[in-house]
């Protein structure tokens, strides 16, 4: 009998325990596809908008598209929006109360726009909201449940928002609910408002308000469970103030990453700034967030001042704000906090800086000349610009940069073309005139004259190079008695000819100055005194760091000369004599010679390096340097130095070469005969990389004539 009712009690159990297991399965989510397969499986592809297979991360540079799921993803976002096409899946049955995916992309009706289809006829459709950012959607699908459904994914549009990005698309029968214009009250009495991010999580809207008018706007990925880092906004201009803090739009069971803002006098990770495992330790790069192209660079007051762009509140490029770091020896840096934020006319992109001496721009308060910004207005780039083209504007400082003021007369430029941006200015002593050269699309600069850098007038146009453009002089071989003037732009190739002013007349083609892999967007300081007389460059090193808090960097300061070489005259970059500054303990030789399997250097175990070398390689097939793994080799018959994939001619001179690296945690920068090649290199370590160096040869005995080895200590000790 008590085996009968135990069996009673098992069968009913296993009934229980099969009821719960169905009523579970019946709402569990269904994937339809999250296209983080190697094809599309049996989903069909027409036209060429979405490829012949998922797009994946590492195909796309961060700052394009954000907010997916895994790695891949159906994009038709590739060759300037031009390919259409369609992509459709198979059939399934429709099992749930909702079907939801995430998208992103244009707005044009049936043209951009993902269908549900049932028996071959649109009962769902949905469309992009001029974004790149994914975000969740759903259909409401409870009326046609058990109906056979497909979706189809359509791109039949050409030109600006023409792609349309889809990801993870599942039914279930929980609904997406989503807070709107979600609001916080602060008094603002602290230092910092604190906010949490998640990287790879959708980025929202957030608006700062005081007195019911927008004073800051940002795109942030908020996290909504354990953050990857915090970030800030400094509440220095609004100190005493009431505000209102508002997200556009944000999942309801996400909302903990918006009620977690706080304000504080500190930020969550502050005594670790510059102490960060993959932080530079001789470079400059932001505390925060996302930096690129140096910006506004002059010298005043005993003071280096870069700017630089900037996204103080994530980690990949977006909300393009100027930041402000100040040097007294362009080594050590001091970070000011960002001096001009995005507001109604566009974000902040790429400019210059200048002095103005004789205050031609009216702006002068106190004895001292003012400062003065010149930058572009990236207008429709954020939604407050929404529909406004980009133009140019002006900020001046009265106390040496420690606050900024807009000319309230912006913008001082007005559109001329689609991507019109990146303003230098130099003084025109002949005339008493601002010079300002003003990139154009189609790889062309304008030259503008100006006496007041409010009103400008157009000289001239040349055919040249894309984007950031830099005008300056250089005497050739030291020769001040024979100069030579250089413009160039973002990639650092630069010609070499006459300005009067007006007109820039090259005197030759195109020559090469970057041979490695992290260079961009250079400039030099302006108003550096005569007596100095260096024509000082920084250039932005395009090293991603993943992991950090802060992303991107800084190349490490170079003086510029004007050489005559085997090839012409050159422009040749070296590390600024500051650096010597940094130098901790040393190792040196001479006259030694070196055979193969017998290397110099191993017991080097240094991080931060300045090493220098004027090496015969006489017999050798082959000479080089071991870093940390990474090997630059200067192969002697073809006279060809080379670091993975990067390779540049560098010819001996008298049967020697000259070599001079820097080498930091992330990076290292080969200077090749003082210059005439330089090669700036992303060296990210691997976990199990030591901090090894050697000096080898390889098919012979080689002649080293000097070789220096400076330890570098940290600029933020």
């Amino acid at each position: 009998m008590g085996k009968m009712i135990i069996r009673f009690i098992l069968f009913f159990y296993v009934l229980f325990i099969s009821g719960i297991g169905a009523a579970q399965s019946e709402n569990n989510d269904i994937l339809i596809a999250d296209f983080e397969g190697v094809s599309y499986g049996t989903w069909t592809a027409t036209g060429d908008a979405f490829g012949t297979t998922p797009r994946w991360i590492d195909e796309w540079p961060l700052e394009e598209l954000t907010g997916f799921a895994g790695k891949g993803l159906a994009t038709s976002y590739h060759n300037w929006d031009e390919p259409t096409g369609t992509l459709i899946s198979p059939e399934f049955i429709i099992k749930r109360d909702y079907i939801i995916f995430l998208i992103s992309g244009g707005d044009h009706e049936d043209e951009i726009c993902i269908h549900l289809l049932v028996d071959g006829q649109v009962v769902r459709r949905m469309t992009g909201n001029e974004s790149n950012v994914l975000d969740w959607e759903s259909w409401d699908v409870l009326e046609l449940k058990g109906e056979k459904a497909q979706i189809q994914i359509i791109d039949r549009h050409e030109g600006d928002w023409g792609h349309i990005s889809v990801d993870h698309i599942f039914q279930s029968n929980d609904k997406i609910e989503y807070l709107e214009n979600l609001t916080r009250e602060f008094k603002f009495d602290k230092k910092y408002l604190n906010l949490p991010v998640k990287n790879g999580a959708t980025q929202r809207l957030v608006h700062v308000l005081i007195d019911n008018e927008i004073v800051r706007e940002f795109e942030i990925s908020l996290a909504h469970d354990e953050p990857d880092f915090w970030v800030y906004l400094e509440l220095k201009d609004f100190q005493g103030k009431d505000a209102s803090i508002r997200v556009n739009k944000i999942l309801a069971k996400n909302r903990k990453g918006f009620d977690s803002i706080y304000q504080d006098d500190t930020f969550p990770g502050e005594d670790q700034v510059y102490k960060e495992k993959h932080r530079p330790q001789f470079h400059f790069s932001s505390k925060r967030g996302w930096n690129n192209d140096p910006n506004g660079m002059m010298y005043y007051g005993g003071e280096y001042h870069l700017f630089y762009q900037h996204n103080p509140f994530g980690w990949p490029w977006g909300n393009m704000t100027w930041g402000h770091a100040v040097s007294k020896d362009l080594v050590h840096w001091e970070e000011l906090g960002d001096a001009l934020h995005p507001d109604e006319w566009g974000t902040m992109f790429s400019g210059s800086g200048v002095v103005d001496w004789n205050n031609t721009t009216g702006f002068q308060t106190g004895d001292e000349p003012p400062l003065i910004c010149i930058y572009s207005n990236a207008g429709d780039v954020n939604p407050w610009s929404r529909g406004k083209p980009f133009t140019q504007g002006i900020a001046y400082s009265n106390d040496r940069g420690r606050t900024w003021t807009k000319y309230e007369g912006n913008p001082v430029q007005g559109h001329l073309n689609e991507g019109n941006r990146d303003p230098k200015v130099i003084w025109w002593e002949k005339t008493q005139e601002w010079v300002i050269v003003l990139y154009l699309v189609d790889d062309r600069m304008a030259f503008f004259r100006s006496e007041d850098l409010k009103r400008w007038e157009l000289q001239s146009i040349l055919q040249s190079f894309h984007e950031c453009p830099e005008l300056f002089q250089l005497p050739v071989d030291g020769d001040e008695n024979n100069k030579k003037w250089i413009l160039y732009g973002a990639a650092g190739d630069y010609f070499i000819g006459d300005f009067d002013g007006s007109h820039f007349t090259p005197e030759g083609e195109a020559i090469r100055y970057n041979y490695g892999d992290a260079f961009y967007a250079s400039q030099t300081f302006s108003d550096i005194p005569k007596e100095d007389g260096r024509r000082i460059q920084i250039g932005w090193a395009t090293i991603d760091t993943p992991g950090m808090p802060f992303n991107q960097m800084m190349n490490f300061p170079a003086t510029l000369t004007l050489r005559t070489t085997p090839d012409g005259i050159r422009m040749c970059p070296m590390p600024v004599k500051e650096i010597e500054k940094l130098y901790t303990r040393r190792k040196e030789f001479t006259n030694r010679k070196v055979k193969p399997g017998n290397p110099l250097l191993r017991d080097v175990k240094a991080e931060l390096l300045d090493i220098e070398a004027e090496i015969h390689p006489l017999k050798a097939e082959v000479v080089g340097f071991n870093i940390r793994d990474k090997k630059i080799l200067y192969h002697a018959g073809s006279q060809i130095l080379s670091c993975g994939e990067n390779q540049a001619l560098v010819r001996m001179m008298n049967g020697r070469i000259h070599l001079r690296i820097l080498i930091d945690r992330t990076s290292i920068e080969i200077y090749a005969n003082s210059g005439e090649i330089f090669m700036p290199l992303a060296a990210f370590p691997e976990e199990d990389v030591k901090k090894n160096i050697e000096f080898f040869v390889e098919g012979g005995t080689a002649k080293v004539k000097s070789l220096a080895v400076r330890e570098i200590k940290s600029i933020w000790e």
